[in-house]
């Protein structure tokens, strides 16, 4: 029986690795039940370099990689370039021509960029802070045929800091009141605030336990590296006075209290940061990469020893596994040249987190580092978005423009790949498509060239109209110039706080203009003029929508420019007309959002009602999804610490109950001054706030036609703007 046994064991071993863990397979099942058999996966581990080859054999399509990533991302090359089939956050589901368009010459594409990483922290609050594991598998599935095999996995870090400061000592009180409610776990993870947003019931932290285990065993499947979050210092700020700790304080964030810095020197650093390791091990396992980004943001921090913290927060880690890479944040002064100093090269990677605009590797940029980053390993990366706010917006130009640039510099010699990190995700598409492409095209490309290319493999077809349409946003609202360095989306005046010279809409926007406005109506006319042809295509109308979205943005911003010219002229008929035509569009904006679930204030709402298991759950989670999209703070952190308005989102629902009812209180009591009265102040936050309480159902399904609506609305766009 035993001889029997291991000659069993040898023959299994001599099979292929593929026939017992395949998760190709499964990627292609769930884009349409059916799919694997049209295709043989091939995996080839002793490559030289990353790679992946499309092929064919008899009536199927041969993917072949050295990687399963690598695989994917074959997958959905072949899907794209072949089949005209276009996986996006807003599908992930396909149906495949019963006969595959055949691979009549064999097609191979390599790396040397063999690291490709996803998600900023804000991203697990701005936009995946109530996920569930449905939405997650999507995820991962995306992830994967985009060749991310490096993505920060930050769901559950709470649940390692309850169990470490339980066992410091901290009462369940105390603990509750450290860490942050579910929509502001990111700014609580970085430092930045305490508790705000909770206190979160038990069942979060053994529902999130449970989905980052689940998400960890999938990324693992595929061959993905999760980057779980480290330890870099931080403690309670009451930490000197409960534990004896010696800390450096750092002064309030935007009216919220920071957690405090463990100095690295304290002979009890090493002793918490293995007991944070010790009970991250536990739940959920160790890994090859931590991600820790002490001092972030921290202005007075002139007391910390850079050097020591560096050691130290290396030393910790190192601990756990000597062959751990520390993963750090690029991003304003850090990481400080001294804490890197005296780091070795291999075990430090720097996400260079806003490559498209701000490089601090060493080219021109207002945050260029001469020396770039010395001899320490970095990733090239694109924020693109900041606060998750909607709007067209990219750096397609500049983009292509630093990324070669990087070829044979010797400032990049120490470039091992590409990131994503993006604050909110789930917008924009094209420019991330371009992105995660970029590793598997050794030779510069054109936008306009890459463009075309996308377009046929979006909408499954070409058409000239379209490809017009995208020309003209390609040369503008997606060509943010160098030298323009604001943060994101060209910020939509119909979710700014009114007022006389209404223009950027947060409070620390950079945004400057740079586009003509009248150019997104000029594409959204184009769209419309194809969209017959085109509907029921999901992605297009997805695309129609948010053009015409924009469209409608940008004529709001022009119309309110003219009204105030009014107020200011004391033209009361003029007045009258323009003030009534921005609230039109702005009630415009809001009937087209609400044909597409994925701009329906509704969508965020019940997920994050569905996370909880009771009605007071349900309330807390729900009113931090409502804070955190308009408020985000309370009253000082909002208005004095200029949080508000900071996740602004061009949302059904929001438009009409939030945004509409500021603009109108603000055009009324304009109109009271033409009419004799006396110019008064807004109590802006006393009118907000009691949205942020309210428990109103939002339905998160589309509703209507998207493109007979689109059309309604660019009904109230003229032409005539010499008006």
């Amino acid at each position: 029986m035993k001889l029997r046994n291991l000659l069993l064991a040898g023959l299994l071993c001599l099979l292929p690795f593929s026939l017992f863990a395949n998760p190709i397979k499964g990627l292609l099942e769930r884009i349409e039940a059916g799919a694997s058999k049209k295709f043989i996966i091939q995996l080839q581990k002793n490559a030289d370099t990353d790679f992946f080859e499309l092929d064919q054999k008899g009536n199927k399509i041969v993917v072949r990689g050295n990687t399963y990533v690598n695989i994917a991302s074959g997958l959905n090359w072949y899907l794209k370039y072949y089949a005209g089939i276009h996986l996006s956050w807003n599908n992930m589901t396909a149906e495949l021509p019963a006969s595959l368009p055949p691979v009549t010459k064999p097609e191979r594409h390599e790396t040397n960029l063999s690291l490709r990483y996803d998600f900023n922290y804000c991203t697990y609050s701005y936009t995946m802070a109530f996920w569930d594991w449905a939405r997650w598998e999507k995820e991962i599935d995306w992830m994967a045929l985009h060749g991310i095999n490096l993505p920060l996995a930050a769901v559950g870090q709470e649940c390692v800091w309850r169990n470490m400061l339980a066992k410091l000592g901290y009462t369940k009180e105390e603990t509750n009141r450290f860490i942050a409610g579910p929509a502001f776990l990111a700014w609580w993870a970085m430092n930045n605030l305490e508790g705000w947003g909770g206190p979160n019931p038990d069942s979060w932290y053994t529902q999130q336990e449970a989905l980052q285990k689940k998400i960890l065993k999938r990324m693992r499947e595929y061959g993905i590296e999760p980057v779980l979050p480290g330890y870099s210092g931080m403690v309670p700020h009451d930490a000197h006075q409960k534990l004896g700790l010696n800390v450096t304080e750092p002064e309030l964030w935007n009216g919220f209290t920071r957690p405090a810095f463990l100095m690295p020197t304290d002979k009890r650093f090493a002793e918490i940061a293995a007991l944070y390791y010790e009970e991250q091990e536990k739940l959920f396992g160790k890994a090859n990469y931590y991600s820790m980004d002490p001092f972030h943001e921290l202005e007075n921090a002139g007391e910390v020893d850079f050097d020591a913290a560096g050691k130290a927060v290396m030393d910790a880690m190192k601990q756990v596994n000597p062959k751990a890479v520390w993963v750090v944040q690029g991003w304003t002064e850090n990481p400080r040249p001294e804490m890197m100093k005296n780091l070795k090269n291999g075990d430090l990677l720097i996400l260079d987190l806003f490559s498209e605009c701000r490089p601090m590797w060493g080219i021109p940029s207002i945050w260029k580092r001469e020396k770039g980053y010395e001899q320490h390993d970095w990733l090239f990366c694109m924020l693109e978005n900041f606060g998750a706010n909607v709007g067209l917006h990219g750096r397609m130009d500049q983009l292509l423009n630093n990324f070669y640039l990087t070829k044979n510099n010797p400032l990049a010699a120490h470039l091992k790949g590409i990131g994503l990190t993006m604050e909110g995700s789930e917008n924009n598409p094209v420019i991330f498509e371009l992105m995660c492409e970029l590793p598997w095209r050794p030779e510069k490309i054109t936008k306009e060239s890459w463009l075309k290319e996308y377009l046929a493999a979006r909408y499954g077809a070409k058409d000239e109209k379209i490809e017009q349409a995208w020309m003209i946003l390609a040369d503008g609202i997606y060509n943010c110039p160098f030298g323009n360095n604001q943060q994101g989306p060209h910020e939509s005046i119909f979710c700014g706080r009114p007022s006389m010279n209404n223009f950027q809409v947060s409070s620390w926007s950079k945004m400057e203009n740079y586009y003509d406005p009248t150019s997104t109506e000029a594409a959204a006319r184009l769209m419309l003029e194809a969209a017959d042809k085109f509907r029921g295509n999901n992605n297009f109308e997805y695309d129609l929508v948010d053009i015409v979205r924009q469209a409608l943005a940008d004529r709001g911003r022009i119309v309110y420019n003219r009204a105030i010219a009014d107020f200011k002229s004391f033209d009361k008929r003029s007045y009258a007309r323009h003030s009534k035509e921005f609230l039109d569009l702005l009630l415009a904006q809001d009937r087209l959002l609400a044909t597409r679930s994925e701009f329906r204030v509704g969508r965020w709402i019940n997920q994050a009602r569905s996370v909880g298991n009771t009605p007071e759950e349900k309330d807390l989670y729900e009113w931090n999804a409502r804070v955190q999209i308009t408020t985000w703070g309370n009253r000082e952190c909002a208005d004095k610490g200029g949080l508000r308005d900071y996740a602004h989102k061009e949302w059904n629902g929001i438009l009409k109950d939030f945004y509409y009812k500021r603009w109108a209180a603000w055009w009324e009591m304009l109109q009271g001054v033409l009419d004799g009265g006396e110019m008064q102040d807004i109590d802006w936050y006393a009118m907000e706030e009691p949205w942020t309480l309210q428990h109103n159902p939002y339905k998160a399904e589309a509703e209507g036609d998207c493109i007979d609506t689109a059309r309604e609305a660019m009904s109230l766009l003229t032409t005539d703007y010499t008006d």
